[in-house]
């Protein structure tokens, strides 16, 4: 979903990032990471918008590598909504509110004021989509595990 802001988009919302935060958590960050990075040149390759950048190569495998590393090393694997919130919380702050900008100023010399405001806006609302679907995902998961262990027993 993309929503303008004086005629030029401004809040965008979506779950590209998605996969790739779901393989850092599940998998590990060096995973999370590769699939991130991975799904960067892809799609590049699939879609090639100008040059090759591979400054939001860096920021793709971010997303994958910094939520893995905040699960399995700040939390010792424990999934929960707290520990899901904080690891996606710190892996967008830091890859697409803080990264981003920065990138777009260097590259394109769009101003960092113009484009933080509507990425912290935008990315307030994935994370908490990004929350909720992990929750779910893993929650439908378990239940899987409960009623194959409780046919196994039998």
């Amino acid at each position: 979903l993309r929503f303008a802001i004086g005629g030029v988009e401004g809040i965008r919302i979506g779950f590209a990032s998605l996969p790739i935060i779901i393989g850092g958590i599940f998998f590990g960050p060096v995973i999370g990471g590769l699939i991130g990075g991975i799904a960067d040149i892809l799609g590049y390759f699939i879609n090639p918008l100008g040059a090759y950048m591979p400054h939001f190569t860096l920021t793709s495998f971010l997303t994958g590598f910094i939520p893995g590393l905040v699960i399995y090393y700040g939390f010792n694997h424990k999934i929960n909504t707290y520990s899901l919130v904080i690891s996606i919380m710190t892996g967008q702050v830091i890859s697409s509110v803080i990264l981003v900008p920065v990138f777009l100023q260097m590259l394109f010399s769009i101003p960092i004021k113009v484009t933080i405001v509507p990425k912290i806006v935008g990315e307030g609302i994935n994370i908490f989509l990004y929350t909720y679907i992990i929750k779910v995902l893993v929650k439908r998961e378990l239940l899987k595990l409960e009623s194959l262990n409780s046919y196994s027993k039998q």
